[in-house]
């Protein structure tokens, strides 16, 4: 059976990548992963919200991609040598901070795609999510980091565990099994995952082709691509095969893939 995260909605999946609608939310004012670009998506439409999380210095789970403030703030300092404090005062004019909690509890019909970006955050997230993990999605380029995030949660006691997909190594291992041509090794490596979330390429490497896709179909795993803001792009994806788009523009392909 799938899990509740992919239920009760039609592919494709228009994943709205840090909360972003539209180029022009920067101009706008409306900084990735905060509290008005999350509020944006949500009203434009978009059901599922990627997103990524790192722990502040008091130990508050917030959705920020970049391990520090430089780029979208301009401050230097680390997310995590940062207090939620002085970081909601940062983003007070940036569309405001959200931290993890916030989120979920602000907007409680959003499906959420959740990067643990920080090893030190992967615990507490696991524990924010447990009480939601009929609507969430843990995920990480790390392997250890996205497991240890899961088991938090089922140690929190959720009643029904986040879905999941596959980091860097499971991917990885996911590829090499569909070019040995076995369904054994794909299926052991799909095993416990319930979606791949990959780029189209990976510098000279195709990684999403034809027979990924129907490999993780065959074994109840979807394809979700990332980030996907061509509507041709969009188009000729889903039409081989592809479960989801992973986008800065959700507007937009919300708008080609209706």
């Amino acid at each position: 059976m799938p899990h509740p995260w992919f239920e009760g909605i039609t592919t494709p999946r228009v994943l709205a990548h840090r909360g972003l609608v539209t180029p022009d939310d920067a101009a706008a004012g409306i900084a990735e992963n905060s509290f008005a670009a999350v509020a944006a998506a949500h009203s434009a439409g978009a059901e599922y919200i990627e997103s990524d999380c790192h722990l502040t210095a008091d130990g508050v789970v917030v959705l920020f991609h970049d391990d520090d403030l430089s780029r979208v703030t301009g401050d230097p300092r680390r997310i995590a040598d940062v207090s939620s404090r002085e970081l909601e005062s940062l983003m007070a004019d940036r569309g405001g901070l959200i931290t993890l909690q916030q989120a979920l509890e602000s907007f409680p019909t959003v499906r959420f795609n959740l990067d643990v970006k920080a090893e030190v955050a992967a615990v507490p997230v696991g524990r924010a999510v447990a009480a939601h993990g009929e609507r969430v999605l843990l995920t990480s380029f790390s392997d250890a980091r996205r497991l240890t995030a899961l088991a938090a949660a089922q140690d929190a006691g959720g009643s029904i565990r986040p879905a999941t997909s596959a980091g860097t190594g499971t991917t990885a291992r996911v590829l090499a099994a569909v070019a040995s041509r076995s369904d054994r090794l794909v299926a052991r490596a799909l095993g416990a995952v319930d979606a791949l979330q990959v780029p189209e390429r990976q510098r000279r490497l195709r990684v999403v082709s034809p027979r990924l896709i129907a490999a993780a179909h065959r074994h109840g795993v979807e394809v979700h691509v990332w980030t996907v803001n061509s509507p041709d792009d969009m188009r000729r994806l889903v039409a081989m095969g592809t479960d989801g788009i992973v986008t800065d523009c959700a507007d937009v392909a919300l708008a080609t893939l209706a």
